[in-house]
């Protein structure tokens, strides 16, 4: 049989958005060993000198300015990218895309970003005949992400689709599948391995991540979590914060056999696992995976736009909280320390709830997208 190519584009504005295109390929690769993936962070492939300027740019202003940020958001909401738009960051930053393209001559494209969607979208205008899967990787979707030549959305509520149809999408355009997470969080494990593997107790436990760009530095939650270090066990999970990590490192309220301290890892599913509460940014995937491993969240300061969305979301599934007041984080520790088995109880309720969705239904959806489009057109027939 010959192997079909599915390319898979993303963008460095937040883990989230590749992460979920690796989960793809990991579940395409796991359900269909035919399928050839190939994963690519287009801008930084084609701009490896500017594109990480740009976005620690991005994530400057996000982090030091969130209202302008919102306003931003909320002033585009409605509006798709126009075309003037996607013509300058075609000729500004995606010159060489229809290039790569044609030499890894992929049967379907699929795009976990807004920004390569736009950009592959332009491309089909002109001509080139390639099926484009968008996947939509938050529970809400701004007007950026939709386009016209788009053929298929995956998205993760029905709330999501209604959103998408108000919009002018049709409906036979999209399928609610359920954010892309990879497949080992919706995998059980033993948790005494784990503790073992990572030097745990069984004890209750708070895991603390600041998601993909580790933001960590709230001095008043790092403090308060580690005031209960002789009563529950927390596990900082910094990313690729390094700087972080070696300051807590560092500090005396954090040298303690209950505290454990950790740099990037990719397990970050056993540590969910084999924790009661998660102390995150609400994005997406974070949320997603958490979802996954049925673990009761909490919201820490969401970013303007799509994690304000996701967190609101979650709040409404009963899945997550916001945190408003350090008396959030306290009522959980009470939780923990008094009532821990009705924290396993409802635990296992969410688990039940969430069983109906299959986690390889977002792969199985870009596989049926390839048998309906067997073949494609010879470059000779493409755009020029």
């Amino acid at each position: 049989m010959q192997k079909q190519r599915v390319l898979l584009l993303s963008e460095g504005f937040g883990a989230g958005h590749t992460q979920a295109a690796y989960a793809l390929s990991s579940s395409l690769r796991k359900i269909a060993p035919h399928v050839q993936t190939r994963v690519l962070e287009l801008g930084s492939f084609l701009n490896p000198r500017v594109a990480p300027v740009i976005i620690t740019a991005y994530k400057k202003t996000v982090s030091s300015q969130p209202r302008l940020v919102r306003m931003m958001y909320r002033s585009n909401y409605n509006k798709s990218l126009n075309r003037l738009t996607t013509l300058a960051l075609h000729r500004i930053f995606y010159t060489r895309t229809l290039q790569i393209i044609r030499q890894l001559h992929p049967n379907v494209i699929v795009c976990t970003h807004p920004i390569p969607s736009v950009v592959i979208s332009r491309i089909k205008r002109l001509g080139f005949d390639v099926p484009l899967c968008t996947v939509i990787t938050d529970y809400d979707v701004h007007g950026a992400w939709v386009s016209r030549e788009v053929n298929r959305y995956l998205v993760s509520t029905e709330q999501v689709k209604e959103k998408l149809l108000e919009r002018g999408v049709g409906a036979s355009k999209i399928q609610i599948t359920g954010i892309p997470v990879h497949p080992n969080f919706w995998e059980r494990h033993q948790k005494d391995d784990i503790r073992a593997q990572f030097t745990l107790i069984n004890l209750p436990t708070v895991l603390v991540m600041g998601g993909g760009w580790g933001f960590m530095k709230d001095e008043a939650v790092n403090s308060l979590l580690a005031s209960y270090r002789n009563e529950i066990q927390i596990i900082f999970c910094f990313g690729n914060n390094i700087k972080q990590l070696e300051k807590m490192k560092k500090d005396q309220r954090y040298i303690h056999p209950n505290i454990h301290l950790l740099g990037f890892t990719r397990e970050v599913d056993k540590l969910m696992e084999v924790s009661d509460l998660l102390i995150t940014k609400p994005g997406g995937m974070t949320c997603t995976e958490g979802l996954a491993k049925g673990i009761p969240m909490l919201f820490h300061k969401p970013l303007p736009g799509q994690e304000e969305e996701n967190s609101q979301y979650f709040s409404s599934q009963g899945w997550g909280t916001e945190i408003h007041s350090l008396s959030d984080i306290e009522g959980w520790i009470h939780r923990l320390l008094y009532n821990y088995a009705e924290v396993l109880r409802t635990r296992e309720e969410v688990l039940k709830h969430i069983a109906k969705y299959h986690p390889m239904q977002s792969a199985q959806a870009i596989l049926d997208l390839l048998a309906d489009n067997p073949k494609r057109k010879t470059d000779s027939q493409e755009v020029k």
